[in-house]
């Protein structure tokens, strides 16, 4: 019965509607999504490859914009005296000079050689994510008193979405740009295009309404009560919990990239066209659960993912081990795979972070939160390149698996999934359903039921 009446609630719950002037916020997130994901993502993992990175580099710069966003704890005590908006566009600014910056690096070829541009062009990634540590503590804030409670889980769904289908372009007119061969000139007019549409993005991003900010406790950084916002129950359990999905998922997607490029042999564009699967799979978690976020719960979507997250690490397992044949749709489906389940978990994670946290400190609270959630996700990428580099060349065959540093790093992956499954059952979100409820509303009462009619039935 009461299984019955959580999903009464979730088909018949009203929605309410979305502020007006929202809509700045879904045409910045796409600007700015079609910049980032080339500094941020495959694109620069490539192209740092291509100058002789090492797996330890290729940590650090995977890590490098997680790891930065520790400075949201001094600076959201100035978010009061400069405001929202003025906080955010001043930091966006700045990122696109160094974007700028970054497309001069390729073309200087002629006169430093591949160890000096790597380092150069690690400086200016360092002040594009110096820039960004800062003025990002002032984002979820405004987007959290912006956005009502009852409409923040749609929000989340179609923002995700959104940068989604731009990553998936921006994956697509990289793999485009590059070709069969990736020539320096090729990578410089594609961060070129990065500054462009970091620059349409400050356009919108001016526009979104800017809110009055909920006074803080204290007058100063030190008069902060953070041990006390740390025993804040609902909230440190969260915190336990995006600790643990940042220590696992922190080095996937770059050492993926890697494992595509090196060990598999596939070209860059090749690589870029797989991997822009996982966008569309981002893209599908629209599709998945939609607006039913904010009737399901985060617990049980987060529970969900755990446990989808350990299968699909198990498959590059399998394939970093070479008990599975490398084709094309095994690779294609555990991007998609990898894809949705991320995106459905930092939707989640977002949505309870902003239900758990309360208005008084909520600056700090949201900095606190970020920057326990990045630095995790920034050291960890490090520490995973550490590991695979200390592993090297060296591989071992044993219970029909060829031990490899690849191999061993799913493994260690796939643990870490565990524990944050284990977690997640802690989690405190009164309003949320069972997993029973979810699933049943995944496999019966969604629109993806149309599909199992496709299934064979004995």
């Amino acid at each position: 019965m009461g299984s019955r009446r959580e999903s009464g609630r979730v088909s018949t719950e009203r929605q309410e509607p979305f502020p007006k002037g929202l809509h700045h916020a879904y045409l910045f997130a796409w600007f700015n999504a079609l910049s980032y994901q080339v500094v941020l993502g495959g694109p620069m993992i490539l192209y740092a490859k291509l100058l002789g990175a090492s797996a330890t580099v290729l940590g650090i710069i995977a890590g490098m914009m997680p790891l930065l966003v520790i400075l949201q704890i001094p600076a959201a005590s100035h978010i009061p005296r400069i405001g929202y908006r003025r906080f955010v566009v001043g930091g966006w600014s700045i990122r696109v000079i160094f974007i700028l910056g970054m497309a001069t690096v390729p073309l200087l070829g002629g006169v430093l050689n591949a160890q000096n541009q790597l380092a150069l062009l690690l400086f200016f990634l360092f002040g594009f994510n110096l820039s960004r540590g800062i003025s990002s503590c002032a984002w979820l804030p405004w987007i959290t008193a912006l956005v009502p409670e009852g409409v923040r889980g749609r929000y989340l769904a179609r923002d995700a979405a959104i940068q989604n289908v731009a990553g998936t372009v921006t994956f697509w007119v990289a793999a485009a740009l590059l070709g069969t061969k990736a020539e320096p000139w090729r990578f410089a007019v594609l961060f070129g295009l990065s500054a462009a549409m970091g620059w349409a993005s400050l356009i919108f991003l001016r526009r979104i309404p800017d809110v009055p900010i909920v006074a803080e406790t204290g007058g100063s950084i030190g008069s902060v009560p953070w041990l006390a916002m740390i025993q804040h129950r609902p909230f440190r359990r969260l915190l336990e919990v995006v600790v643990a999905w940042s220590v696992a998922y922190g080095g996937v997607t770059a050492f993926t990239v890697a494992f595509l490029r090196s060990s598999l042999g596939l070209s860059e564009a090749q690589v870029l066209w797989m991997t822009s699967i996982t966008f569309l799979g981002g893209l599908s978690s629209l599709w998945f659960l939609g607006s039913r976020l904010d009737q399901l719960g985060s617990r049980p979507v987060i529970e969900f993912c755990g446990a989808g997250w350990i299968v699909v690490v198990a498959g590059w397992l399998m394939l970093a081990g070479h008990v599975m044949s490398a084709r094309a749709w095994a690779v294609l489906m555990l991007q998609f795979f990898m894809g949705l389940l991320a995106a459905l978990v930092q939707m989640a994670h977002t949505r309870l972070a902003m239900a758990v946290i309360p208005p008084m400190g909520r600056n700090h609270f949201f900095a606190l939160y970020s920057v326990a959630s990045n630095v995790t996700l920034g050291l960890s990428p490090i520490g995973w390149g550490l590991w695979i580099d200390a592993i090297g060349e060296r591989h071992w065959y044993w219970l029909g698996i060829d031990w490899n540093r690849y191999s061993l790093f799913y493994v260690a992956v796939t643990l870490g999934f565990c524990v944050l499954l284990l977690l997640a059952r802690r989690l405190w979100e009164p309003k949320a359903v069972s997993m029973e409820a979810l699933l049943r509303e995944i496999l019966i009462q969604s629109p993806q039921r149309f599909w199992l009619r496709f299934w064979p039935r004995a």
